[in-house]
């Protein structure tokens, strides 16, 4: 989802926001990628250290086997695992695979009267596409770099909650 307003000093600002099963699949994912030669790491483990509920993470998972992304390990030191690296495994693939839409207006064909109506179909689906291109480019490999970076310029340790 995405979001535009405008603040009080008239500038337009615009975020955008992903659902919770987005969120936490993401959450999840990263998580994986942050353990020890990408090894498996239980969904309990995975839900604690994320502060996801457990059953809803392990319908995600589930999900995200499926997609190819993950892979189960069967036995006492199982868990699920990254089925590939996480440069190789992009968030736009990861919302896909949890059912997620990046579709700004679903179903929404328009039939435009105006030309400004026009215009504003032609805009927001040049800028759906660029989103489009955008989360399917970035990688986990590009979150957690990211997620270090930030982490280093506050200061903090080497450990951290997605």
């Amino acid at each position: 989802m995405v979001n535009v307003w405008t603040n009080d000093k008239g500038q337009r600002n615009a975020k955008m926001k992903l659902t919770t099963r987005g969120h936490y699949s993401v959450k999840a994912l990263l998580d994986l990628s942050l353990q020890p030669e990408y090894g498996p790491a239980s969904t309990r483990a995975i839900a604690t250290r994320q502060n996801i509920p457990a059953p809803y993470l392990e319908k995600l998972l589930i999900e995200m086997r499926r997609a190819g992304l993950v892979k189960s390990i069967r036995g006492s030191i199982g868990g699920y695992q990254l089925a590939r690296s996480p440069v190789k495994i992009s968030v736009g693939e990861i919302l896909e695979a949890v059912g997620e839409t990046i579709e700004p207006l679903p179903h929404h064909q328009t039939k435009p009267i105006q030309t400004e109506d026009w215009v504003t179909f032609s805009l927001w689906k040049r800028l759906h596409q660029k989103l489009k291109e955008a989360l399917y480019s970035i990688t986990l490999a590009d979150l957690y770099y990211d997620a270090r970076s930030w982490q280093a310029s506050l200061g903090e340790e080497a450990s951290f909650i997605v």
